[in-house]
């Protein structure tokens, strides 16, 4: 069972308090992603598939909620605001609290390299935009069950 969390989610016009406590056992998803025209796509089409989602809408945010929503899963942009998404990453590996937390790197940098830091910094996956949800989907689905107690 999840506990609950309020958390303060920044919008654009005002902050508003999220409660994050699922009730359920469906998994709790941090959506890390600046672009809000991305953020509100997937964070739709997620709680559709039955997730319940909170997102962060820069690097500092998506740090601080990682730890005070404990998500079951991250998807973490990598061109953020504030504390990229590779630094965030590598802080919430680096953290025995968090360090358990899967993170699937979204990023419209398809290079080698990039998919080379992704896993170099502690990323769980990796995948690029525009995003394929069908690939996504099934690449959340794995991790989430890898990460389920045996």
């Amino acid at each position: 069972m999840k506990a609950t969390a309020i958390v303060d989610v920044a919008g654009n016009e005002e902050s508003k308090f999220l409660d994050v406590s699922t009730g359920n056992d469906m998994p709790l998803i941090l959506l890390v992603e600046d672009n809000e025209t991305n953020r509100d796509m997937l964070s739709r089409r997620l709680q559709r598939k039955g997730y319940h989602v909170v997102t962060a809408t820069d690097g500092e945010l998506g740090l601080s909620m990682a730890r005070t929503t404990g998500p079951d899963l991250i998807l973490m942009d990598i061109t953020l605001p504030e504390m990229d998404g590779w630094e965030v990453t590598r802080i919430l590996k680096e953290d025995e609290n968090t360090r358990h937390i899967p993170i699937i790197a979204l990023t419209a940098r398809a290079l080698i390299s990039d998919r080379a830091k992704a896993f170099e910094v502690g990323c769980d996956d990796y995948d690029t935009k525009p995003v394929d949800f069908a690939r996504l989907t099934e690449k959340i689905g794995n991790l989430l069950v890898e990460k389920a107690p045996a």
